[in-house]
């Protein structure tokens, strides 16, 4: 109704007044809860999880570990191409974001290893989609989210923490951010990673770091207060009924 009311701001002005009043509504409140990571050894069991025997096995691991460790959004990984892939000396991956804005995310060496012996496999021409469906096209949204939730429950037999967790694509990307974060590296060059407009939009990561915030706790200095009921002494109660 916001931007709705923003827009006829625009075109019409004989209802400013309607449209000023609307526009003071201030927005519903809702709870913010916390985001879903993995940690490092729930991540390896999801990564895991494929039959590497078969060649579904085979790309569905390469493309888990890939978004574990770039942090890619779905959209990101559906529009990957053969040529998008640059192994070597500094090997990364080139991928077009939110707003059409191309980044290069690098990778690590198992990455570069799985991706690698993939496309050796995979034997795909430059522009042709890096992780195909049988029919050689690119992925589907949903194909992705239901693979991610086959292996997921696959996942749950080898590591138990994760029953409690519903583990989707984009708790993946919230893992490659959490794993940068506990790694030390600055909210800014996370931003950056993540494809994120604004630097604000990696806070939630800070919250979500029961670890780092033990961390800080464990740098505080404790305070020896006695416990019981304080009592004033004769001193300061002639002091406070001389006001």
């Amino acid at each position: 109704m916001h931007a709705f009311f923003g827009y006829a701001a625009l075109y019409e002005p004989g209802a400013s007044a309607l449209v000023q009043r609307v526009l003071a509504i201030p927005s519903k409140r809702f709870e913010h809860k916390a985001i879903a990571f993995l940690n490092e050894e729930e991540s390896e069991a999801l990564v895991a999880a494929p039959d590497t025997d078969t060649w579904l096995g085979r790309r569905d691991r390469t493309l888990l570990l890939l978004t574990v460790q770039t942090g890619l959004r779905v959209s990101e990984l559906i529009g990957l191409c053969c040529q998008d892939v640059v192994l070597g000396h500094g090997a990364h991956v080139c991928c077009l974001g939110k707003g059409r804005k191309a980044r290069c995310t690098p990778l690590r060496e198992e990455a570069v290893t799985a991706l690698s012996a993939w496309l050796d496999e995979r034997r795909g021409q430059p522009p042709e989609p890096l992780f195909p469906n049988r029919g050689g096209g690119p992925l589907s949204r949903d194909s992705i989210e239901h693979l991610v939730g086959k292996y997921a429950t696959v996942a749950r037999l080898r590591c138990p923490s994760l029953e409690k967790k519903h583990i989707t694509p984009h708790v993946l990307r919230h893992s490659a951010a959490m794993a940068l974060l506990q790694h030390g590296v600055d909210r800014s060059v996370i931003a950056l990673w993540l494809g994120h407009e604004s630097v604000e939009t990696t806070q939630i990561y800070l919250h979500a770091d029961m670890k780092m915030k033990e961390r800080a706790l464990a740098k505080t200095s404790k305070l020896d207060v006695p416990p019981g009921r304080y009592r004033p002494d004769d001193e300061l109660l002639a002091f406070l009924k001389s006001l």
